[in-house]
This record gives C-alpha cells, structure tokens and sequence, in this order.
C-alpha cells in the first residue's frame, strides 16, 4: 500500500508541473487550428474515397 501512494503522490506532483508549464505557453495559434481542420478534412476524403472504392468491389463480386 506504501507503494500505491508513493506512485500516486508522484503522479500528482507531475501533473501539477505539466500544468504549470502547459500555462506557460499560451493559446493554440490559428495556423495550428487550421492544419488540424485540413487534415481531419483529408482524412474523411480518403475514408470516403477508401469505403466506396470497396463498396464498388463487394457490389461486383459474383457469389451465386
């Protein structure tokens, strides 16, 4: 049990210190919102492109 807690109180000083600093850094700039919006929008496009490229495959297999 001793060992649990000296884990625990270590895990909670270094999250008080990782939020000190996150603090510190400041806000999320607009260019970094942007690619972030760019790559989730590309990600869906290939998820689109890669799902109806197999749907097209599957439709066209001749199982009877």
């Amino acid at each position: 049990m001793e060992n649990f807690k000296q884990l625990w109180q270590y895990y909670t000083i270094r999250l008080q210190a990782s939020q000190e600093s996150d603090r510190d850094r400041g806000e999320v700039s607009a260019t970094t919102v942007v690619m972030a919006a760019a790559l989730i929008g590309l990600a869906i496009s290939v998820g689109v492109i890669v799902s109806g490229k197999i749907s097209t495959k599957a439709n066209s297999l001749n199982l009877g």
